[in-house]
């Protein structure tokens, strides 16, 4: 074997499963595309990460959080709020709104912003530090074929790897999961990511706004300094439109909706846009292949969990690994993967639809769902363990949790 376990994809949860199982004493090696230079750099990924409580304290057990904490903003609270155009004119959020504050759930912030381009390099400066991954870039896993043993990688390269287990860590739309089988539900939502940064006058005192507008969720995620990173969504050809305004023009679009709470705002830097889609994998396990993030899944940015589905992913398939590993066990056996896949099915499913529905839900501007959706977070907000319980669900502290994620090394 040249490898203990093969992933394709040096993306932020493949990294991260990486960094797990080669800190338990397991081989691996990296397949990816994208050059460590080139995917560390301010260009190429333009959007930041809503880190809960246990994905960062598994960022903590796996020594990378040393090297993004400078950069890591807290989330003290986080305030929910409905709005609705009147006549084309924004008039700001509703007066019934749903807040979550740190002090009501303990222990802490909520969570962290942090960069995606961040993570990376703290991904990255570890990797110098640990001597059992080998990462392959530029490549592309061309073919992985399984037989009783163990599984054989085909590099576009020409090199062909041999590993017990192979990971398809390579995205939405994974070329591994495709050449498997394995079917996926799926579907656009027409809608479109606009990501920029925000300078703004007043300090955003670590509060996290989602601002529901009729064309969907309005996200004000707040960084380090006076600056926030925005998440802005729109029907497609609408924000392709809103991408061409000139600076003025969009700074004017963007204060329009940001609203006056913190003073005067400004875009920094380039924009970035994403086409927003649902897709769920219906199977996570195949012949000596398993799937982790969005390989597995891709969900609505409207609740900021799909890294922390990732990372879920990738913390249950470490542990489950090395825990086989452990014992002498097959670490791509049927039986072994098979433990992976029912634990995390129903949480991927669970969140997958719910954040499809609230999307659903808050995307209209329909009277009696506005007025429905603003009496629902008003009751929300006023009983304290029904508030309480969404609190740990932000905070990734819901259900059962791997070593990793309460932050027990492996």
């Amino acid at each position: 074997m040249d490898a203990d376990l093969i992933i394709a994809g040096g993306g932020l949860a493949g990294l991260s499963l990486a960094h797990a199982v080669a800190g338990a004493g397991l081989r691996v090696a990296v397949i990816d595309p994208v050059p460590l230079a080139t995917a560390t750099g301010a260009e190429f990924d333009g959007r930041v990460s809503a880190l809960g409580r246990a994905s960062y304290r598994m960022f903590d057990a796996l020594g990378l959080a040393d090297d993004m904490a400078a950069e890591a903003q807290p989330i003290l609270d986080i305030l929910v709020s409905d709005g609705a155009p009147s006549q084309g004119k924004y008039h700001g959020p509703s007066p019934l709104t749903l807040h979550f504050g740190h002090k009501d759930a303990g222990a802490g912030p909520l969570g962290y912003i942090v960069e995606n381009r961040v993570i990376r390099v703290a991904q990255s400066r570890a990797l110098a530090r640990q001597g059992d991954i080998a990462f392959i870039a530029p490549d592309h896993v061309a073919a992985a074929v399984a037989d009783a043993d163990g599984v054989s990688v085909r590099l576009e390269s020409g090199r062909t790897l041999r590993a017990s287990l192979c990971v398809a860590a390579d995205g939405r739309n994974s070329a591994l999961r495709q050449k498997a089988g394995i079917r996926t539900v799926r579907w656009a939502y027409g809608q479109t990511g606009i990501v920029t940064t925000v300078h703004h006058a007043r300090p955003h005192e670590g509060i996290a706004h989602e601002y529901f507008l009729p064309a969907g969720p309005f996200a004000i995620l707040p960084m380090t300094g006076n600056r926030s990173s925005l998440v802005w969504t729109e029907p497609t050809a609408r924000a392709h439109a809103i991408m061409q305004l000139d600076q003025g023009a969009f700074d004017a679009e963007l204060a329009e909706r940001f609203g006056s709470h913190w003073g005067a705002v400004r875009s920094d830097g380039p924009r970035w846009s994403y086409p927003l889609a649902f897709h769920l994998a219906r199977d996570y396990i195949a012949a000596r292949l398993a799937l982790i993030g969005d390989a597995a899944h891709g969900i609505h940015p409207i609740a900021g969990q799909g890294l922390n589905l990732g990372l879920r992913d990738a913390a249950a398939l470490a542990e489950i690994i090395v825990d086989a590993h452990r014992l002498g066990l097959d670490i791509g056996a049927p039986a072994t993967l098979a433990g992976y896949a029912q634990w995390r099915r129903f949480d991927n499913m669970s969140l997958a639809v719910t954040t499809d529905l609230l999307n659903r839900l808050f995307s209209n501007d329909l009277p009696p769902l506005r007025f429905a959706r603003n009496l629902g977070m008003a009751l929300v907000d006023k009983i304290a363990p029904v508030r309480n319980l969404f609190l740990r669900h932000a905070a990734g502290e819901v259900g059962d949790l791997p070593r990793l994620l309460r932050g027990h090394i492996l």
